[in-house]
């Protein structure tokens, strides 16, 4: 059931980043750019827990993951921040 789940909030990051960042593509809104961008971090993310968890549970994977959820979220707040329109 966990591998499940994982796979499911991995493939639902995926899906965002497809749709936030082909709005980007249509409409040239930059903080939709930052969005896509912040779930493709998240994706990775996701990924590597599942990977931790599940593929490789004798190696910790805890900084690798959180470093890809920092950079996700550092790029978001950064759009936020210092882009405006």
């Amino acid at each position: 059931m966990a591998a499940l789940v994982y796979t499911l909030c991995a493939l639902t990051a995926m899906a965002c980043t497809g749709l936030l960042l082909r709005a980007y593509g249509q409409s040239g809104v930059r903080l939709l750019l930052w969005s896509g961008l912040c779930f493709a971090g998240l994706t990775v993310n996701n990924a590597l827990l599942a990977v931790d968890y599940l593929i490789f549970p004798d190696i910790d994977l805890f900084v690798l993951r959180n470093l890809a959820a920092l950079v996700a979220v550092t790029l978001l707040l950064y759009g936020l921040i210092w882009e405006t329109e």
